[in-house]
């Protein structure tokens, strides 16, 4: 076979050169024509032969161009005319109606349905807006809702507009029910008016902010459910945030309010209304709170076994709320031992907190402006059911504040495409779906007003609570009109008399009940808000 195969290359071979020597004999034939037909030598009759043949060459492609641009503007209106004589050729043809060409054009050139399904007009209702248009229509019966979310870059492209123009609802109805809204400009270029306190007590739910249209929209409860706030910094986080808790002030009325404020005076406004408020970033300062919540939490499950037990109803306990600004700063040490063992424990608190919590009524909303891998520990983010993300420069970053599988969801939105200039911007991931929205930026005097109506319903309780050694100590310290007393000073008003100091301590926090605090000097004793937060926090 292999003696075979050489002889059939030596035939190849010689069969090529064979070919090759009577294509020059033909090349120099028609030369030596040409030579004596026009008398010249064969030095010029070569030349003149190749400019021949260079100048043919030439005429022969433009010759070919003009045919093929003369073919292009032939076909493109006809193209055009196709789609347009196709569609009407659907209006006239289809057996289930009318077909809607401006949707079913969009929807084929952007992928969403194949060339020749339909959209048809009866099963499409446009509403003008002041903000946009608002497209409510049927797919095709092969398509669902899922292709137009995974194709709203195009649909946006194709209408005009960008991704950030587009809001899409699904239907509870049908599958191939789709809700589009397409907004005239930007979202948000023009602010809304924040909302009244009426306004917020008739919304259903805990409103958050504005969706693209003006309208309200928020999480239906905090009940067994925590909220993740990431983004960049000067994004707006605590404005947003600070508009949250005076909704939540205003919905919720009664409940108990922890504040660790990591930015040392974004939450200053609330300090009067929270059971605890602690300006820190010392990971030692979250640690003690996590304890004190966390011995809540237990206190409660305790409560709901011995109803359990005893075949009672469950026991309603008052909403609490917990909330951490620049959580990120809490689970960084200073590289001493020390410090390490207090951020472990951190970690484990905190996921236990967060996961635990949701049953007894206790909710976390945490703040961070550093989205980043290592900021929050992974073991902690998993446990928030609802995110927010703000402003942020890469698609990892928005992974972390509003999970891995963020971009995998239906509709998707990438913080990235956010107008970094417009404050308060976000993306809200609850229920499954997102949203985008704008936090209400309400006036001072709003939430001073705010706060003080909660003051007062506080000191409703405060005075319909019966005398005892911490009723006493309030109104001595309401009467003076000073927000601490040292434990010397307070310590014989209340009958100890003990001499030694840390024994006096020990008797007056027995007493009441209550941890002390240091003052502006150091010195040991009592805020006010301490001790009015542990008569009207219940368990």
């Amino acid at each position: 076979m292999g003696k075979s195969k050489k002889n059939q290359q030596d035939e190849d071979a010689y069969g090529q050169m064979t070919g090759a020597i009577g294509a020059l004999v033909i090349v120099t034939g028609g030369l030596a024509a040409i030579k004596d037909g026009l008398g010249l030598s064969w030095p010029a009759t070569v030349l003149l032969t190749a400019g021949a043949l260079v100048v043919l060459g030439y005429l022969a492609w433009r010759i070919r161009t003009g045919l093929v641009r003369i073919w292009a503007r032939e076909r493109e209106p006809a193209v055009d005319t196709a789609q347009e004589t196709s569609g009407t050729a659907l209006e006239a043809a289809t057996e289930d109606g009318p077909v809607h060409t401006e949707l079913t054009t969009v929807l084929v050139r952007a992928g969403v349905i194949r060339d020749g399904e339909v959209v048809l007009a009866d099963e499409v209702t446009v509403e003008q807006l002041d903000v946009g248009t608002i497209y409510q229509f049927l797919l095709p019966a092969s398509r669902t809702a899922e292709d137009v979310a995974a194709k709203l870059g195009p649909i946006a492209s194709m209408l005009g507009v960008t991704r950030l123009h587009l809001k899409m609802e699904t239907s509870r109805q049908s599958e191939r029910e789709v809700h589009l809204l397409v907004l005239k400009e930007p979202p948000f270029s023009r602010p809304f008016t924040a909302p009244t306190r009426q306004e917020i007590l008739d919304f259903s739910g805990v409103p958050l902010g504005h969706d693209v249209t003006g309208k309200m929209v928020g999480v239906p409860t905090f009940d067994k459910a925590s909220l993740l706030v990431g983004g960049m910094t000067q994004m707006g986080k605590t404005t947003l945030v600070n508009g949250v808790i005076t909704c939540l002030l205003i919905a919720y009325g009664d409940f108990d309010l922890y504040l660790l404020d990591g930015k040392l005076c974004g939450l200053t406004e609330f300090q009067k209304v929270a059971v605890r408020y602690e300006a820190s970033d010392d990971p030692a300062v979250l640690e003690s709170m996590l304890d004190e919540l966390i011995a809540r939490v237990d206190a409660r499950y305790t409560d709901m076994q011995e109803a359990k037990r005893n075949r009672k109803p469950a026991p309603v306990f008052k909403p609490v709320f917990f909330i951490i600004d620049e959580a990120a700063d809490f689970y960084v040490d200073n590289g001493r031992k020390e410090s390490q063992e207090t951020v472990r424990r951190n970690e484990d608190k905190s996921r236990k907190l967060v996961s635990k919590s949701l049953e007894s009524g206790i909710s976390t909303i945490m703040m961070t402006q550093r989205p980043s891998n290592d900021a929050i520990p992974v073991k902690v983010r998993d446990q928030f059911l609802y995110r927010m993300c703000l402003y942020v420069a890469a698609k990892g970053t928005a992974k972390v504040a509003l999970g891995d599988s963020y971009f995998e969801t239906v509709a998707p939105i990438h913080p990235a495409l956010l107008d970094a200039n417009i404050k308060g911007q976000a993306v809200l991931f609850a229920g499954g779906s997102s949203t985008l929205i704008r936090g209400f930026w309400f006036r001072d005097e709003f939430i001073w007003e705010t706060v003080d109506s909660v003051l007062a319903k506080q000191q409703l309780v405060l005075n319909e609570v019966p005398e005892s050694p911490i009723k006493k100590a309030i109104d001595l310290m309401q009467g003076r009109e000073v927000d601490f007393l040292s434990t010397a000073e307070l310590a014989p008003v209340l009958g100890i008399t003990e001499e030694n100091p840390v024994e006096r301590g020990k008797q007056l926090t027995r007493l009441l009940g209550v941890s002390p605090n240091k003052g502006a000097k150091g010195v040991r004793g009592y805020r006010l808000a301490d001790l009015t937060a542990a008569v009207v926090a219940s368990p």
